[in-house]
């Protein structure tokens, strides 16, 4: 049997039926368990006996009886992994304990699923279960083809509290990027905030994110500010950059936009380092050519956060994926001659 849990749904849950949302979170239940929990009080909605028509939503307390070992044995089987994705997804884990799970996410694996994506690592974290009553939860998301230190929590519990800090900034995250040209001053801070722009396509597909002048992100519906920490590494003559970012605020291709939008896209970026961009890479998404790959290349190197359990600070960085490595190589670089906190002089 598992434990007894008590979930609070996150604030970006929308309000639904006690039934629906157990059977969303907990698919291995069937739907004559969640009433028979209902009638004998064993599930609870912010300590009170509840219906499965119960309405909860954001901020609701879910108790959670304690449910059979052979439902785990079902939850495990719901989503099938071939053993080479499941090995691929074990390869990719540097720290574990018993609260959560951090991976080293790869270049062009979806965190999540979406149109026309089925694997992703939100199916694939089922061979990161091990003896849960079900399958880390992702409390954060990279890029598809963004790689790096991805977090997982291992229950709804922890999931909560992960959510919680990384919504609150209480965490701290630096990327590494080789960028076209050189950017100056070599530390600095970009403050251009974001807007969303509808895509090209029939349903707005392809959606962009438009960055704005700080004077005018009031004036501008929909704008968020934006704030990225960047500091100039390393360089090849005034042809490229290693580049570390730690962004302040998390909004969607945030560090992509505003390397862009300073004259400097990240190198392999098809969306944002198109050859309108006053930089020197050659033509469409900011490509070197050569020998370089025409990946894009983005890396979550380094994250550091305090453990929700703990309350100790852990850091865990991730090596570069193999494309970023193969171009360090090329450009004479390796991962130790970085500093660890490029940022020191700005905090």
């Amino acid at each position: 049997m598992s434990r007894v849990q008590t979930i609070i749904i996150d604030d970006d849950q929308p309000e639904q039926r006690l039934d629906r949302w157990m059977r969303k979170v907990f698919p291995q239940v069937k739907q004559g368990q969640i009433e028979k929990m209902c009638r004998k009080g064993d599930l609870r909605v912010d300590g009170a006996k509840a219906k499965s028509s119960t309405r909860v939503g954001p901020g609701a307390e879910i108790r959670i009886p304690p449910l059979p070992d052979t439902n785990v044995t079902y939850a495990k089987e719901a989503t099938r992994v071939s053993d080479k994705d499941a090995a691929m997804m074990r390869d990719c884990v540097l720290y574990k304990d018993a609260h959560l799970i951090v991976i080293n996410k790869p270049a062009g694996l979806p965190t999540q699923g979406g149109s026309k994506q089925t694997r992703h690592v939100d199916g694939l974290s089922v061979a990161l279960q091990e003896d849960f009553a079900e399958k880390p939860r992702l409390v954060h998301r990279l890029d598809k083809d963004t790689s790096g230190v991805l977090v997982l929590a291992r229950t709804p519990a922890m999931a909560s509290k992960l959510t919680e800090a990384f919504r609150h900034r209480n965490t701290r995250k630096i990327y590494w990027a080789l960028v076209a040209g050189v950017p100056t001053p070599y530390l600095g801070e970009i403050k251009y905030g974001l807007v969303k722009a509808r895509g090209r396509g029939k349903g707005g597909e392809g959606e962009k994110m438009i960055a704005v002048h700080p004077r005018e992100i009031d004036s501008t519906e929909g704008a968020k500010r934006a704030h990225t920490h960047y500091a100039t590494l390393y360089r090849v003559a005034s042809r490229a950059s290693w580049v570390a970012m730690e962004p302040i605020t998390g909004r969607t291709h945030q560090l992509r936009v505003h390397m862009a939008e300073i004259g400097h896209p990240i190198i392999g970026d098809g969306k944002y380092g198109g050859s309108g961009q006053e930089n020197l890479g050659d033509g469409w998404g900011a490509q070197l050519g050569g020998i370089i790959s025409k990946k894009l290349h983005l890396h979550a190197r380094s994250l550091t956060f305090e453990h929700p359990v703990t309350r100790k600070p852990i850091t865990v960085t991730a090596p570069l994926p193999e494309h970023m490595a193969h171009s360090w190589d090329t450009f004479g670089w390796s991962e130790d001659i970085a500093s660890d906190d490029p940022f020191e002089d700005l905090h």
